[in-house]
Parts: structure tokens; sequence; C-alpha cells
């Protein structure tokens, strides 16, 4: 974890504890050495930091390409461990850096749905993480956040000081007889599959 990461995890700490009372449900599930896929649905910007704080080490984020046009921004992203990603597609680069990272025994966050909710429902997921799960096997911690779409909606409407949730499911393992199925979209199975398993993980 260096300093920038060091830094910006315990930010993301202060912060969620202060101002979003965030609690983490069921954290000792968290797979904390090791490669690991880190699933969670999408609701707003403040997902991928209040994620982050689940794990004990400094983990890999995918961001909009966009935003490391930004002048800071695209200085400080990469030190806080971030992949960029053109989301007009699939990006293979993106996804090959983030399967490179996974081999090399890290933790990656991935949003299975692609991109934030509009309404704060669950979307269906897309085929990316199913193919990151099938070239890399690497296990599944699926969660779910509650709240993040009323503290920060996606369309505008500010910043809500509202209480956010983070649910950690038990981790999915996946096996190479996951990828022998005949049937076809083996890619959407796979992420549906962890899809499925986030939707199933509720506020207690």
């Amino acid at each position: 974890m260096n300093f920038y990461y060091w830094l910006g995890y315990h930010f993301s700490r202060l912060v969620g504890r202060l101002f979003f009372h965030l609690r983490v449900i069921h954290r000792e599930r968290m797979i904390q050495s090791g490669p690991v896929i880190l699933a969670m649905n999408h609701q707003s910007y403040l997902d991928p930091p209040l994620a982050g704080i689940t794990c004990d080490r400094a983990i890999y984020f995918l961001a909009r390409r966009t935003l490391m046009e930004v002048p800071l921004l695209g200085w400080l992203l990469p030190k806080l461990n971030v992949i960029p990603v053109n989301q007009e597609g699939i990006d293979r680069s993106a996804l090959k850096a983030l399967i490179r990272v996974l081999k090399s025994g890290n933790g990656a966050l991935v949003f299975p749905e692609g991109s934030r909710t509009l309404d704060g429902n669950l979307q269906p997921a897309e085929p990316g993480l199913g193919l990151v799960i099938a070239k890399t096997l690497a296990p599944v911690v699926p969660m779910r956040i509650f709240g993040a779409h009323e503290a920060l909606p996606r369309g505008g409407g500010g910043l809500h000081f509202v209480p956010i949730t983070i649910v950690i499911g038990e981790p999915i393992f996946f096996t190479v007889i996951d990828l022998k199925s005949r049937e076809k979209n083996l890619y959407g199975r796979l992420s549906q599959r962890v899809m499925n398993a986030i939707a199933a993980l509720e506020l207690k």
C-alpha cells in the first residue's frame, strides 16, 4: 500500500464513519490475501472508496478513461491503483490489465452491472466479469451497497449525508467444471451467477 493509497484509504474510512455512519456487515467473509474479485452493485461515485476499505490491503479499481484527462485526477488515480477503462463497448485492454492484476495475486473491485444505476435498483450483469472469472478462476466476494444512491444519485441531486451499509456475502469459488458447460453465453451466465448472489444479500 503506497503512501497515496494509504492516505486515501484512511480518509475514506474517516468520511464513511463520520458522514455516512458506514456499516460493513459480515466483514469476516472478505478474502484478505491472494487473488480475489470484489463484485458489488454500483449506485454512486462513493462506491469504490467505500468498498475499498472493506479490504485490509490495497486493491485495484476500474474507472472511466476520461477521468484521466482531468489534470489532478490524471496524476492521482494511477497512484490509487486505478485501471482506466473505455465505457464505450468492451475495453479489452482494461480487461487484460485486470486479469494481469488478479494473476499477480491482487484483489480488484468490479461492478458486474458496468455502470451506475439511475433509479437505485439492480441492473442486469454485463459479460465482462464472466470473462475475467473464466480467465483467472479468482474467487469472487459478492457485496451489496445500500444507501449510496440516496447519498449521491446519478443524474444530480447533490450529496446527502445518509447512512450507508455494505453487506458482504459468502465467497464464490469457481472451477474448470464451471467453464465446460455447452450452453451459450458462458461469460454472461458466470456474471449473472454473481449478480444473483449480490441480489440475495439483504439489509439487516
